[in-house]
């Protein structure tokens, strides 16, 4: 059931972009005799938001914001719970405690034992889930709008009256121990990742997995759970997401009713400034991992950026369309020079990781073609990024990125959770409602200039960490 969302699993080779041709299609021909030209995809996008319902906000009294986006094609409704606590507020020696806590949060409360809330969920054809992240912990349902008032009071329940036992709390442990056991510790990708991760951060918590160090999870107790609980989960450091066939006087009246009678436990603490930073790198680093079970080589690189958050204005836009340009899909520059052209790679591409509080990444990452040389795959990376920080890029690929980013756009603002999503880790690294509704504006904006300069910036040797996943050499048997 509860799964953790990963900034850093944006490095796997799995890495989607999702495309809506059917909101941008190419218009017809010559303009009309009226002199009525096509609307650009810019335009058509601004139209559709026109017709949108307004999206709006407001905060209760006890500290809880809530975040209202009307979508009325369906009678079903998106509810998602933030909190502001993730794997990079651990203290030392509790790593995955953020984790943990979102598994134990299902365990029950005073007045709905454990399953009673899954149940009832299950029973009106609903969906629920969690993830962890390094900055947040989120909760959510969808279920048909007539039951969002159950819904807002179960989570309010145990935003409040969660009880834990150690009957409870410890076989749940062995749960996470077995997860992390079965997605990093016999996954020699993951273990790379992770590797990679931990030498890109070497003083910011980003280093440290969200699941948790193995042998720190060993020991995590009930009464870690409780604290870290008690720290976080109050209404004060949260945010309620309510997406669907609702309105913003239906959502407060319930809002009001239900968590509007959660006390704060705690007062909320400037979390950015409580973080350590990553320092600027000096040198670049590699890491090397070698498993008997690897059939194919794989190599990951990952350029130590600013996050949406903390970068300069319009940095990270243009390194979102960076990351298009050069390994964005089938006409990106690593694409077409790895696969298409050279014929060496089975797969390649490029990435922006920015939703976080503090740093982010730039990211690479290329397999070869029948267990081919790593090293060749290397070489022609590097000569398609040293190609692109000495000419710059085209206006052509300038558009063709800027048109597949908005079209992830509308993909998200057509799918309820998808787009209570963007909203709530936006506003849980720091960013806001307007942020998040100016980003194709801003977008809009990037200019060829702006993506080299982010480009010659980021792209550094210096910046970089780039792991390596090779197969175990062959063991010599002889006598």
């Amino acid at each position: 059931m509860h799964r953790v969302s990963r900034r850093a699993a944006l490095c796997a080779l799995a890495f989607s972009t999702f495309l809506s041709s059917a909101a941008f299609a190419e218009m017809a021909t010559a303009p009309a005799p009226s002199a009525v030209t096509a609307m650009t995809s810019a335009e058509r996008l601004a139209q559709a938001e026109a017709k949108r319902p307004k999206n709006e906000s407001f905060v209760l009294e006890n500290g809880l914001q809530v975040v209202v986006l009307p979508d009325h094609r369906a009678p079903v409704v998106t509810q998602m719970v933030w909190y502001r606590a993730g794997s990079a507020d651990e203290q030392p020696g509790v790593s995955g405690i953020a984790h943990f806590l979102e598994h134990l949060m299902f365990k029950g409360t005073t007045t709905h034992p454990a399953g009673v809330y899954s149940n009832a969920v299950s029973d009106i054809g609903g969906e629920e889930n969690a993830f962890t992240s390094y900055d947040y912990t989120a909760y959510y349902q969808q279920v048909p709008s007539q039951s969002l008032e159950q819904m807002m009071a179960f989570e309010a329940d145990r935003m409040e009256n969660l009880v834990l036992s150690d009957e409870a709390v410890l076989p749940e442990r062995n749960v996470i121990l077995e997860e992390r056991r079965q997605r990093i510790d016999n996954d020699p990708g993951s273990q790379l990742q992770e590797a990679v991760q931990a030498t890109m951060y070497q003083n910011s918590h980003y280093g440290i997995p969200i699941i948790g160090w193995r042998h720190e999870m060993e020991k995590l107790s009930k009464d870690d759970a409780i604290a870290w609980y008690d720290k976080f989960y109050t209404p004060n450091n949260a945010t309620l997401i309510v997406a669907g066939d609702v309105t913003t006087e239906q959502v407060r009246d319930l809002a009001e009713k239900t968590f509007g009678t959660v006390k704060r436990r705690a007062e909320s603490e400037d979390r950015a400034a409580l973080r350590p930073t990553e320092p600027e790198p000096l040198a670049a680093r590699t890491v090397t991992l070698t498993d008997a079970r690897v059939t194919q080589p794989t190599l990951q690189r990952a350029y130590l950026t600013p996050s949406d958050t903390t970068a300069e204005p319009g940095e990270a836009e243009a390194l979102d369309v960076l990351a298009d340009v050069l390994g964005g899909g089938t006409t990106s520059r690593l694409y077409r020079a790895l696969v298409v052209d050279q014929a060496i790679a089975a797969g390649v591409g490029a990435y922006n990781s920015g939703t976080a509080l503090k740093e982010g990444q730039f990211g690479v990452y290329g397999t070869p073609r029948g267990g081919g040389d790593i090293a060749a795959i290397e070489t022609a990376i590097d000569a398609e990024i040293a190609k692109l920080l000495k000419d710059g890029i085209t206006p052509e690929e300038l558009e063709r990125a800027k048109n597949r980013v908005r079209k992830q756009v509308v993909y998200e603002r057509d799918s309820q959770t998808a787009l209570a999503r963007r909203y709530g880790a936006a506003i849980s690294t720091g960013r806001t409602i307007a942020d998040v509704d100016s980003y194709p504006d801003r977008i809009e904006k990037v200019t060829v200039e702006t993506v080299a300069a982010v480009a010659r910036k980021y792209l550094q040797p210096k910046r970089s960490v780039t792991g390596y996943l090779l197969p175990a050499p062959p063991t010599d048997t002889r006598s």
